[in-house]
């Protein structure tokens, strides 16, 4: 077991006990206390995420390769990577997807006047405001993209006569910082855009779906080792 899988199999038992807690919260918040609490939460879970990106940096300078293969994941997690982790515009997708569902759920106290301030109840302004940042998001994904396809044509390079193998391996270091600070990146101007309870509700909902893929990922490995 490589150093990197130790932690992130650590990191993800300590992300599901923050889950627990985000769970637990009064929801919604009825004093300045549960509001403080509410982003207290919301700031433990985004530095536990930045840590993990500080620690895969790290790793990702020491061996690449060994991040893009991602031994630590199943092979259906595998299968849903973007340059060694998740895409992501995938934030959106969750955002409108918890919010359609919610606002589905509340529609007679909506159509009543009736304001739930959860994700089901995001203001135009701050619907106008996603859509923004999506597609700003997309063109920064697209870009690394067309990055990595411009380091995977240059393998032809290692055809020459002093192929210089260091250098294209720092290249594709960088691509994958560029990967991964955007998705921290995305997920911390997401939450700015959300209300505390807001925010809470789209953490509990990225975790629960990060931990289902990789729960339902591992029992299908283990299924198809027997």
């Amino acid at each position: 077991m490589s150093t990197f899988t130790a932690f992130y199999t650590a990191w993800s038992d300590q992300l599901q006990q923050l889950l627990r807690q985000l769970c637990s919260a009064p929801k919604p918040p009825t004093t300045q206390d549960h509001l403080h609490h509410l982003n207290h939460l919301v700031n433990k879970v985004l530095s536990h995420y930045a840590e993990y990106y500080r620690v895969k940096a790290a790793a990702a300078e020491r061996d690449v390769l060994d991040i893009f293969a991602a031994p630590w994941a199943s092979a259906f997690e595998k299968s849903l990577h973007w340059i060694a982790g998740w895409r992501p515009t995938t934030v959106f997708h969750l955002v409108y997807t918890e919010s359609s569902i919610l606002f589905e759920s509340h529609i007679v106290d909506i159509l009543r006047g009736v304001r739930t301030g959860d994700l089901g109840d995001l203001s135009p302004t701050q619907f106008r405001r996603v859509s923004e940042l999506q597609c700003e998001t997309v063109k920064e994904e697209n870009a690394i993209t067309d990055e990595l396809s411009e380091w995977q044509h240059s393998v032809s390079d290692l055809m020459g006569a002093t192929p210089d193998v260091d250098k294209m391996i720092e290249r594709l270091v960088t691509v994958v910082r560029k990967a991964d600070d955007l998705r921290l990146r995305t997920l911390k101007r997401v939450v700015d855009l959300l209300t505390p309870q807001q925010a809470l509700e789209f953490l509990i909902a990225a975790v629960e779906l990060q931990q289902g893929i990789r729960e339902w990922g591992m029992n299908q490995d283990r299924e198809c080792n027997y």
